[in-house]
């Protein structure tokens, strides 16, 4: 640990100025698309609030529904909570750098650097677990740099709360708070561990975590069925994509910067209570590689490294002749450029298709179609005689799909949709009375032991050609179920679908 002499004082201004703007940047565009297929999800499981669900704890659907009620179920709604814990972020990183020794010029630095990054715009403009645990992750960062430079021992009940939270969000803050404990081991401060203190912050933690656990432990702990999923299916993508992903994912601008940090946490005696920082990125580099995990899991950590890296940044900034630095400030207002055009609507929807956007941020594909997607979906629902409507049911594959049909299905006659993907599989199945059609949507090939007298109907087109998921999605239209839906739906469950 070391001596505690007194911060720089915080740049609230500039800082809360940045965040600011960041804010009213991302409230101009949060309607400019439509959902993403995540937030209708969400949407859905907050009409069906639980301690937990299966692939995801239970705050952020809480969230959507605190947001749906008070600011309306729209996606400019929705993102309101999005946009407010963005801002948040950049405050939290600004305090960072004034944590590490940051002057009022680092600190606004490490401000403005988190308001343009890739990532923190993508995760920022939707609501989605990913955009809580940011703000988790950072907090968290912040609380533990805290206690390592004062070595107040009370802090570790602030920490556990802070991850009692982020538990309550996404299980992911469990492989923080391992990759920070391994790296105080291996290079300290080892002596804020020798308190009754962190007893206290475990307690927190332990407290607002129960119910969750319990929840999984009595439903067979799902999310671990899910993890391993992803991690089969998308493993060895992760690892081939991780060292490219770790340099475009915050902004390749900030590369300097994040490694100026990582040097200067290392190399500077006077920091050297802050080396697990740099230790602890590392460490989880490598349990992301070996576990195939998502290289976007690292993101938080690179953001507190920015935050490190924004004070030698500033000073070298300030030696460079005027030539220099206005050739530096071209350099960033390109690349920022380039980040707003990647992780923010700003195409025109029929020109996002084909577009250098597409390869690097598909997710804003995902956001646009669905009221049409719902259309389609009821025109085949059409095409079922009146009388047999009432026995009928809608299946979706997917819970984009279903959570689609759940929030724009009514607007055109539709009944309730079910699925068997994710948490919609425990909301379902349909009753066993309901014997008549069934209308599959993304069933490919179709259900040969399940359907009888199926027929494929014209698939969905977006009509403008994009190429998001749910382009050419086949809808089928059957006579029945070959057995009762309690008996069938035990094979329909999916916790992972490509």
């Amino acid at each position: 640990m070391s001596e505690t002499k007194p911060l720089p004082r915080f740049a609230i201004g500039p800082v809360a100025l940045v965040a600011a703007v960041q804010a009213v940047v991302l409230t101009a565009v949060s309607g400019r698309y439509g959902f993403h297929r995540d937030e209708l999800y969400f949407l859905s499981s907050g009409e069906h609030l639980d301690w937990s669900y299966v692939d995801h704890p239970p705050l952020t659907p809480l969230l959507a529904k605190i947001a749906a009620t008070l600011f309306g179920a729209t996606p400019s709604g929705l993102r309101i909570v999005a946009t407010l814990i963005g801002a948040a972020v950049v405050v939290v990183v600004a305090l960072v750098a004034r944590e590490l020794g940051g002057d009022r010029a680092a600190q606004l630095l490490a401000a403005a650097a988190t308001s343009v990054s890739t990532y923190v715009l993508v995760v920022t403009h939707m609501l989605s677990t990913s955009t809580l645990d940011l703000l988790v992750w950072t907090v968290i960062g912040l609380l533990a740099l805290r206690l390592f430079r004062a070595g107040d021992a009370r802090l570790w009940v602030a920490i556990g709360a802070a991850i009692g939270v982020g538990l309550a969000n996404k299980w992911l803050v469990l492989l923080l708070v391992s990759v920070l404990g391994v790296a105080v081991l291996l290079v300290g401060p080892r002596s804020v561990l020798r308190t009754w203190w962190l007893a206290g912050g475990v307690a927190v933690t332990t407290v607002l975590a129960l119910p969750l656990v319990i929840w999984q432990v009595a439903h067979g702990f799902p999310m671990l069925t899910v993890a391993s999923g992803i991690s089969s299916h998308d493993g060895l993508k992760n690892r081939l994509l991780f060292v490219p992903q770790q340099v475009t994912y915050l902004l390749p601008v900030l590369v300097p910067v994040w490694i100026a940090g990582m040097v200067r946490l290392w190399r500077d005696p006077a920091l050297r209570w802050a080396r697990a920082l740099p230790m602890a990125y590392l460490v989880l580099c490598a349990a992301l590689l070996v576990l195939g995990g998502k290289p976007y899991y690292s993101m938080p950590l690179l953001l507190l490294l920015v935050a490190a890296g924004a004070e030698p940044t500033t000073r070298w900034f300030a030696t460079k002749r005027p030539v220099k630095r206005a050739l530096s400030g071209a350099v960033v207002a390109v690349s920022v450029a380039l980040s707003f055009m990647i992780a923010l609507p700003l195409l025109p929807p029929d020109a996002l298709g084909g577009s250098p956007v597409m390869a690097v941020n598909r997710e804003q594909a995902e956001q646009i179609g669905w009221p049409g997607f719902a259309a389609n979906v009821a025109s085949v629902w059409q095409r079922i005689p009146p009388e047999q409507r009432d026995k009928a049911v809608i299946l979706a594959r997917n819970y984009g799909q279903a959570g689609a049909l759940d929030r724009y299905g009514a607007e055109h006659g539709l009944p309730r949709t079910y699925s068997g993907h994710m948490s919609f599989a425990d909301w379902g199945p349909p009753p066993d009375d309901m014997t008549g059609p069934v209308l599959l949507i993304g069933f490919t090939p179709i259900p040969q032991d399940g359907f009888t007298g199926c027929r494929e109907m014209a698939p969905h087109d977006n009509g403008i050609d994009l190429d998001n998921r749910e382009q050419g999605t086949q809808i089928a239209l059957c006579e029945a179920t070959t057995t009762a839906w309690s008996e069938l739906w035990p094979t329909l469950r999916r916790f992972y679908v490509t």
